[in-house]
């Protein structure tokens, strides 16, 4: 195996894009990772494509990526089109990894774009069912079948909620933190769908999506497109001096999880953590699913940078505030930087690669910044998260 390296990274501003296309999207951070990469189109070599929903909101199947990229002048070369729910794009971005670590490729792009804002707001709702087993909806927190005015994840996140409010004693108000905390980190960052800083009471007294989950505690749907330019070790040294490896790069998927053991997250980052040589205190800035607050919190325990039940006292301490001891989600995270899903995966990656070179502007964590973690979960089954996607990332 090879060492990557990440060459380039670049995306759109997520935010409500009615009139722009997946192809425009796609095109934008395509252009973007090409511009901080120096290198040419002709340079690529394969092409991998994450995308979720675009079947049931634009009504394109089968050859998403070809059309993204048709017209860009990226011709003759293999594009491969991955679906794995949320974690499209963080799957997309492993394959690409895969094919320049097994000495395949030099030069590859792993991109992920997605529409969900259509006039028609069910719609958005009704694909992200198709990330659950629809023969068992009825199964789901919520009577799922039933639930066509907002995601059926926000029910499971609210029931997960619960139960850690129940075991732990958490309140209600540290969900809110975490909400308040990825806003003001929203607020400095020029791609995130919203850019305006929250307060404590702003977000408890936003409405009720499914208790105790409120508006502000969840992510929104968003148009949006981010694209990273990976090659090998050996390309890197003749295109940059600034080289941030790929020291991990792990999917899980299982059929079992939460209460029948350690959870997706918790198997996917100690395969992460083995394969980097490094240990959950080593991590200095992290990127995680926050698709919901709560679901932050878990990813503090779940990662291993508190113990079960001490997510509630990071909070509090402060550390995971930009310029804390492990900052969470300086780009807003998928609560206000937006959640395209098809897109976020590598979104995360291109945050961490920033934060990385020190290219993350009025976000920027402080000190040298050496190793990041990203944190990508898709979809539901039996329990828990159907696909995890974990990348450790080192200068």
């Amino acid at each position: 195996m090879q060492k990557v390296v990440v060459l380039g990274v670049g995306m759109t501003r997520f935010g409500k894009y009615p009139d722009r296309s997946l192809k425009e999207l796609a095109r934008e951070a395509l252009h973007g990772a090409l511009t901080e990469a120096r290198i040419s189109l002709s340079k690529i070599e394969a092409a991998y494509v994450g995308n979720a929903v675009a079947g049931i909101i634009t009504g394109q199947e089968c050859i998403r990526g070809q059309v993204m990229l048709s017209g860009t002048g990226l011709e003759g070369i293999p594009i491969f089109n991955v679906e794995n729910a949320c974690a499209s794009g963080s799957s997309a971005f492993h394959m690409a990894w895969m094919s320049v670590a097994s000495g395949m490729y030099d030069v590859v792009l792993a991109l992920g774009a997605e529409k969900m804002i259509h006039p028609d707001r069910t719609r958005a709702f009704q694909a992200l069912k198709g990330a659950a087993d629809v023969e068992e909806l009825d199964k789901f927190p919520g009577g799922g079948k039933d639930r066509n005015n907002q995601s059926l994840f926000m029910d499971y996140y609210a029931m997960e909620a619960r139960k850690h409010m129940e075991l732990y004693g958490t309140s209600m108000e540290t969900f809110a933190k975490i909400a308040v905390k990825n806003s003001r980190n929203g607020s400095l960052n020029p791609n995130a769908q919203y850019q305006k800083q929250q307060t404590l009471e702003d977000v408890l007294g936003s409405r009720i999506i499914s208790d105790p989950l409120r508006l502000l505690m969840c992510s929104p749907l968003s148009d949006g497109a981010a694209a990273a330019i990976l090659c090998s070790e050996k390309i890197s040294r003749q295109l940059t001096n600034d080289p941030v490896f790929v020291a991990s790069s792990v999917v899980y998927s299982s059929n079992s999880s939460g209460d029948m053991g350690p959870s997706n997250t918790e198997r996917a980052a100690a395969k992460a953590y083995a394969l980097a040589g490094i240990q959950p205190s080593d991590v200095q800035v992290a990127e995680v699913h926050d698709a919901a607050a709560p679901g932050e919190l878990w990813a503090y325990e779940h990662l291993g940078f508190c113990a079960p039940g001490d997510g509630a006292r990071l909070v509090e301490s402060g550390a995971t505030e930009i310029g804390g001891r492990i900052p969470v989600n300086p780009s807003g995270g998928l609560i206000a930087k937006g959640h395209p899903v098809g897109a976020t995966g590598i979104a995360q990656i291109a945050e961490i690669v920033w934060q990385l070179r020190g290219h993350a502007g009025k976000r920027q964590i402080p000190g040298r910044v050496k190793i990041g973690l990203t944190h990508n979960a898709g979809g539901f089954l039996n329990g828990g998260s159907a696909a995890v996607a974990i990348h450790i990332l080192t200068r």
